[in-house]
């Protein structure tokens, strides 16, 4: 029966090598590494390790570019990528994506009627569903403003044109506008 062997000097110095990195990583220092030149045990672990840790990098460059591209450079249309992410990497990946299109998704309303209404077209106003489910939060309330936006702009555009229907064409003098809110 094998018994168990007190842990050699390299071995202590590995276990070393190995919580000084992990400290690191849990300071979100992700340029640290093990050494690649580990055999066996010892070797699997701190492959593995550099592995995890090249990935939170990856996920870090990934975020930081996303962040650049969509948020300042307005390219609502990127999205981020990881390369063969699996499991919560992926999923990490899906849930960044689904808030740039969930962000972008009202915008683009938005920014659909707010077009219209600079070329004259008043018959327009942002959906407060989308891909059946309900705007809420500051989404509802812009929603809301500019919905009301455009149906006081109607409103007053009607107004105009009939008082200068009546006033231009029909000839009847003091006919007052009349618009509400």
């Amino acid at each position: 029966m094998p018994t168990a062997q007190a842990p050699t000097e390299s071995s202590n110095f590995d276990l070393k090598q190995l919580l000084n990195v992990l400290m690191e990583v849990k300071k979100g220092n992700f340029s640290i590494r093990m050494p690649a030149d580990q055999i066996g045990i010892a070797g699997k672990i701190a492959d593995t390790l550099n592995d995890i840790i090249e990935k939170n990098e990856q996920m870090t460059t990934e975020l930081e570019r996303i962040s650049t591209v969509v948020g300042k450079e307005g390219k609502i249309n990127e999205r981020a990528s990881i390369g063969s992410a699996r499991g919560s990497w992926k999923a990490c990946e899906g849930s960044i994506n689904s808030l740039i299109g969930d962000l972008v998704q009202p915008m683009a309303e938005i920014t659909r009627v707010i077009r219209a209404v600079a070329n004259g077209n008043l018959s327009q106003s942002i959906a407060t569903e989308i891909d059946g489910r309900s705007l809420q939060g500051e989404f509802l309330q812009t929603a809301q403003i500019v919905n009301t936006m455009v149906g006081q702009l109607s409103s007053f555009a009607s107004e105009v044109t009939r008082v200068a229907r009546e006033v231009g064409t029909e000839g009847k003098l003091g006919v007052q506008a009349e618009v509400r809110g």
